[in-house]
This record gives C-alpha cells, structure tokens and sequence, in this order.
C-alpha cells in the first residue's frame, strides 16, 4: 500500500518544482513511418498509480499524438506502454545559536542562550517513463522520461499531467540526424 500511494504520487511529478526531460530513440528507424498507435494495456495495467492518473496521463498522450497527425488504432504501428519509478530525499537543516549576556569586558558573570533548531523535510522525486514499441519488430524505437518533484498536494493535477506528457513528447518524433 505504502509503495502504490508513493507511485501515485509519483504521478503528481506534476505539483512543484523543475521538471526535466530526456529521451532516446533507434537512430534506424523512419519515424515518418508510423501513422498509427495503440496503448499496450497489459504493461500499462502493472503500473501502481492510481486509475485516475492512469486516465489523465493515457488522455494526455492521446491529446499530444492526435497533434502529432497518429491514429489511435486496433492495428497499431506503435504500442504506448508506460512506467513509473519513484524516490524520497530527507533534507536535514540545523542552526545551533548560541549568544550570552553578561557583565565585565571578556569575562564575567552572565546568562547563555542555546538555540537549536533542527529542521526536517522531505520530497519524493518521480519519474514517467513513456515507451514506444513497434508492433511489427517487438523492439523499443522510442523513450521518453520526465524527472521532477512530487507532491500530494496539486490542486491542478490534470494541467500539470497534461504539460509534463507534452513536454516528454515534445522530442517525438525525433530530429532525423
């Protein structure tokens, strides 16, 4: 339980903080080629978030590759499969100060003051892999991966999966080299 509430929010990649965006792809093939799509729902059933934020992030990619001139079809040229990774950081922070009064230039009588203040906090980094399968090869031609910090809290979650799947795919197809 503890590990799908965490996954879940991984999905919230999506709440505060920068977001990063990497991808990579199979320099052989023609991406021209694919026209169609297809989600590949067993991989994408494993994945532990929430059924709500597996319907954002699937709406959100349908949105991004309908721009992108692809069919969503029973005969793919793609399987969309997804995955998930998420971890915490503890940040620690601790001022000790420490003052005094008293009497006397250097020495003398007089009253410390101790202050220890010990600060701890804690993020959770999330990671969206999203894979592009070809259907005819069963290989991978194409992956993107979005980083970013997680919170619970995000008010506007659905944005927030739209902008971090748009930026993921921003780089598909890539740049013929």
């Amino acid at each position: 339980m503890k590990n799908l509430l965490l996954t879940s929010l991984c999905l919230a990649l999506l709440s505060c903080g920068s977001l990063r965006v990497y991808s990579d792809h199979d320099t052989t093939v023609d991406f021209d080629s694919y026209k169609t799509y297809a989600f590949f729902k067993p991989g994408i059933d494993e994945v532990e978030i929430s059924d709500l934020d597996k319907k954002r992030i699937l709406k959100a990619i349908e949105s991004v590759l309908d721009a992108k001139q692809l069919t969503k079809s029973e005969t793919p040229d793609l399987l969309i499969n997804l995955a998930v990774k998420s971890s915490n950081e503890v940040f620690i922070n601790q001022n000790n100060n420490m003052m005094g009064f008293g009497f006397g230039y250097g020495w003398g009588w007089g009253w410390p003051y101790n202050n220890n203040i010990a600060r701890v906090s804690s993020q959770t980094n999330g990671m969206l892999f999203i894979d592009l399968i070809d259907t005819k090869t069963k290989q991978l031609v194409w992956q993107g991966k979005g980083k970013g910090f997680i919170s619970e809290y995000t008010k506007k979650r659905t944005e927030r999966i739209q902008l971090f799947v748009s930026e993921i795919l921003k780089n598909y197809p890539p740049n013929k080299e």
